[in-house]
């Protein structure tokens, strides 16, 4: 993928044991729902390129990550309502698992490498509803996509843990303008 996009977005859903049917459908679907806002499809589309690079990855224990959406280039509303089309119809496509957490992130900033030659903004978002219990930690794999440029978001599904904000916060968030939400 050559030509210039204003945003390279990578997408990691965890799909580890605690995440069960309806938390999965809950990250799934919200991606989905948030790809059908005009607000948010027209921000895509608004910078200078007007282009957009969006790719998604599944992942659970180490070992189990699997793109699910190689790099899609979005340059007009359609592209944007196929992509939401394609991420709300995915299967669960690594096994259950332990939450390696930063097999996971390492998996998903491997992805970059394969994107876009010249992104003027690269952003990691990972959701899931756990502390990372397996494999390497995520702190370090943070701090090599912030030293790359890539901000590194986290999105929360609070249940069986409730620190787990903080735990994202202190160990998965960085780069300009970073944030974890539930």
């Amino acid at each position: 993928m050559m030509q210039r996009v204003d945003l390279a977005l990578v997408l990691a859903v965890d799909a580890s044991s605690s995440v069960d049917r309806a938390e999965f459908d809950l990250m799934i679907g919200g991606y989905a729902a948030a790809f059908r806002e005009a607000e948010i499809a027209r921000a895509l589309l608004s910078g200078p390129s007007g282009a957009a690079a969006i790719a998604m990855l599944i992942w659970s224990g180490q070992g189990a990550q699997e793109i699910a959406i190689p790099w899609r280039l979005v340059t007009a509303l359609e592209d944007v309502a196929a992509l939401a089309e394609a991420i709300e119809v995915l299967p669960r496509l690594v096994p259950p698992g332990a939450t390696a957490l930063g097999e996971g992130m390492a998996a998903a900033l491997a992805l970059f490498a394969h994107g876009p030659a010249d992104a003027r903004r690269m952003v990691l978002d990972v959701s899931g509803d756990g502390a990372h219990n397996q494999g390497r930690p995520p702190g370090p794999f943070r701090d090599i996509g912030v030293q790359a440029g890539i901000t590194i978001n986290a999105l929360a599904v609070l249940n069986e843990e409730p620190d787990l904000m903080a735990h994202y916060a202190a160990e998965v968030i960085g780069g300009p303008g970073a944030f974890v939400m539930d």
